[in-house]
């Protein structure tokens, strides 16, 4: 069977609904960062984002989406990262409660964050299997809706309305690139992109640790992600199945960046831009950095996905 995903009239929804409550994010270029890559760079800077991250866009849009009657009973997902905090927020703007099932090991920022925003907090074990089995006992004792991070109708909907203020305020790209994790910022992306310029490449940056969408777009096989490693913390989840229809019909490539790459990308953005992004964020420039595509002379949007990290755990 295949899958309902969303299409460009399902993102143009959901950015009715996300605009009311989300910033629309500054698009920012670098002089001194073209001259380096020898192309023209516009960075969406999403790390300005509500919670510091796109992932605000995709919870804002899930749950205004929800019914009177569901909404009543609150939403829930387990999540240790930015999801958690952007579902907390969202929930409290519509007045619901927010059910996060977080691993007790999870940064004492990202703790905090999620505890401020409202949320009420179960912690387990550090496991998946932890992680699911008490979120569903949670949803089973609130009745609560369970949106997951990435692999959500809902959520991809609102991821993709990032790309479509990145095109609707920079004009046209010949490439876009954005990181992958689950895929949820990706597939939106593809799904916007390839409906407003038919012609510009979607591509995507992932850690050669972390590089399971890569094995899977390659073999076009859903691999899970093992052992990941990576100081890229926000892309060590597997792909989504929802995800990876989408990212197999719309993505043009997946390719994979060392993370010393990662690291030099991070620093160039910090000390060339004066902006504070996550290691997450700085997978695309790296893969630029890298040059593993030709981006000379072209014109490229590059999503900033989010600018939370610990700042007494600095890689440089």
């Amino acid at each position: 069977m295949n899958p309902i995903v969303p299409e460009f009239t399902d993102i143009e929804n959901a950015h009715q609904i996300v605009q009311k409550y989300a910033h629309r994010t500054p698009i920012l270029t670098s002089k001194s960062i073209d001259e380096i890559v020898g192309g023209e760079l516009h960075f969406k800077c999403e790390n300005f984002q509500k919670v510091g991250a796109f992932k605000f866009r995709g919870a804002c849009n899930a749950v205004f989406s929800l019914s009177a009657d569901d909404a009543q009973k609150g939403v829930a997902t387990h999540s240790s990262g930015n999801h958690a905090a952007a579902l907390a927020l969202a929930a409290r703007m519509r007045g619901v409660a927010a059910h996060i099932v977080m691993p007790e090991n999870s940064p004492e920022i990202k703790k905090r964050a999620v505890a401020e925003y409202g949320a009420n907090i179960t912690f387990c074990k550090p496991t998946l299997q932890a992680r699911e089995s008490t979120l569903a006992k949670v949803v089973a004792e609130t009745g609560a809706t369970e949106i997951h991070p990435y692999n959500n109708f809902n959520v991809i909907s609102g991821q993709g309305t990032a790309a479509k203020e990145l095109i609707e305020d920079a004009g046209e790209f010949d490439i876009i690139i954005v990181p992958v994790g689950g895929g949820g910022l990706l597939s939106g992306t593809a799904i916007s992109t390839k409906k407003l310029l038919p012609n510009c490449k979607v591509i995507a940056a992932e850690p050669a640790g972390a590089d399971d969408a890569f094995k899977s777009f390659k073999s076009k096989i859903l691999v899970p992600s093992e052992n990941p490693k990576t100081i890229a913390d926000g892309l060590l989840t597997s792909l989504g199945e929802l995800n990876f229809a989408i990212i197999l019909d719309k993505v043009d490539d997946i390719i994979t960046v060392s993370e010393e790459s990662i690291v030099t990308a991070m620093r160039i953005i910090w000390e060339r831009m004066k902006i504070i992004i996550e290691p997450s964020s700085a997978v695309p420039l790296a893969a630029i950095i890298e040059g593993k595509i030709d981006f000379k002379n072209k014109k490229v949007g590059i999503i900033l996905s989010g600018g939370n990290l610990d700042l007494g755990r600095l890689p440089f």
